[in-house]
């Protein structure tokens, strides 16, 4: 199984990290631009990107690679 990609609040601005890593894969000054990187990180990866709000709190999940429960229609 893939390992999910997270961006996170830190105290450099915003991490793009890998599930279970300490250390982040790259920092960035804005959420936005941490969430492109995230997207194409979890992307070649086939994985779940998992987007945290400023609490920590995850606020968004996207699915890059076998969705168990895709969408009908």
């Amino acid at each position: 199984m893939k390992k999910n990609v997270h961006v996170v609040k830190n105290a450099d601005g915003w991490a793009v990290k890998s599930e279970g890593s300490q250390k982040a894969y790259r920092n960035v000054s804005t959420q936005k631009e941490a969430i492109e990187i995230g997207k194409k990180v979890a992307s070649n990866n086939s994985s779940e990107l998992l987007i945290h709000g400023v609490n920590g709190k995850i606020r968004e999940k996207n699915s890059y690679g076998n969705d168990k429960f895709p969408p009908k229609g």
